[in-house]
């Protein structure tokens, strides 16, 4: 019988690339390592491993063991998905992997539901970039991820992977009231009721041609991420290359900037939706752009209670965020 710890391991380094890679993502040393694949080797019989440079490759016969291993391990969790489903409460740890817009808007009330109504599962949060946060799923170091799409650039799908809609979330244009660089011909007051951003609702100002704001300070997030790509191509298709003075993907830096008066943001809607308002001008775009929220998790756990209580919480949160307060 291979022994599936072993098989993992296997699969990891098809995934990681190099022995080294594999003992930092699961804290062992590569020797350790190297000596589990050694005794794989022994039970299978078979050489699994070839020298590659400095480093080492996965044989023929070695792919043939991952391709196989996805399989094992999937049943494993849908056994186990079956196991739990079976008890009367839902318990255990979950560990999640967000970015920030959604950590800030929407876990808090998720967390907040699942204390009340499952009080023995234990969340545990790391903030964490989408395409990290999916490759340490199918690592096994999370067990729910968020994802999400911008206009045009639409997601590849993850193999082993089970991804579910949470939302659509306009993109907004955000424009200083005071300062340097506030539109003139904005009424501060214009800045009042903003929210509202899930699935186009309203409390946003009246709206802004984009190349009136060709000649001012733009905070973007980097170009190479997909929120970057899009607001680069939305100015460049509106007629101008914007004047990045900021690259920065936090959220909050970007929306500090333009209430101080430094720079004209694009941010998620879902992030404005709050009450307290911000000292800004906030506008629909041309066409209403919209992201689209997603969660992950792996095929073999989509059934696990703690998933489904997990995403039921996210969007039960999503529905007291963006109700009306009165």
């Amino acid at each position: 019988m291979l022994d599936v710890h072993r098989l993992r391991l296997l699969r990891e380094l098809e995934r990681r690339g190099t022995l080294k890679a594999v003992a930092d993502a699961l804290s062992y040393s590569p020797s350790a390592i190297s000596q589990q694949l050694s005794q794989l080797e022994a039970e299978t019989g078979v050489k699994l491993l070839e020298p590659a440079g400095r480093g080492v490759r996965l044989t023929a016969q070695a792919r043939i063991l991952v391709a196989h291993t996805d399989l094992v391990l999937e049943r494993l969790e849908l056994a186990e998905a079956e196991l739990r489903a079976s008890l009367t409460e839902v318990g255990g740890t979950l560990r999640v992997a967000s970015f920030q817009s959604v950590l800030l808007a929407l876990v808090p009330a998720a967390l907040t539901l699942l204390a009340d109504q499952h009080p023995g599962l234990r969340v545990e949060i790391t903030q964490q970039d989408e395409s990290e946060a999916f490759a340490g799923l199918l690592a096994h170091e999370f067990d729910v991820v968020m994802g999400e799409e911008y206009p045009g650039l639409p997601q590849r799908p993850v193999e082993g992977v089970h991804t579910q809609p949470l939302a659509l979330d306009e993109l907004l244009l955000a424009v200083p009231i005071r300062g340097p660089h506030a539109r003139p011909h904005i009424r501060p007051g214009a800045a009042e009721g903003v929210g509202g951003g899930i699935d186009g609702g309203g409390g946003v100002g009246a709206p802004i041609r984009l190349p009136e704001l060709a000649d001012v300070p733009w905070v973007l997030d980097p170009p190479d991420t997909a929120s970057g790509q899009w607001a680069r191509t939305l100015c460049r298709s509106a007629g101008f290359e914007p004047d990045i003075r900021f690259a920065s993907a936090d959220l909050l830096l970007q929306i500090h900037l333009v209430e101080t008066g430094h720079a004209v943001a694009l941010l998620p809607g879902l992030l404005l939706d709050t009450d307290r308002g911000h000292a800004m001008h906030v506008s629909r775009l041309p066409g209403r752009p919209h992201r689209r929220l997603i969660t992950g998790v792996r095929a073999g756990a989509a059934r696990h209670p703690a998933v489904r209580a997990f995403r039921g919480a996210l969007k039960q949160g999503l529905r007291r965020t963006t109700e009306p307060t009165g």
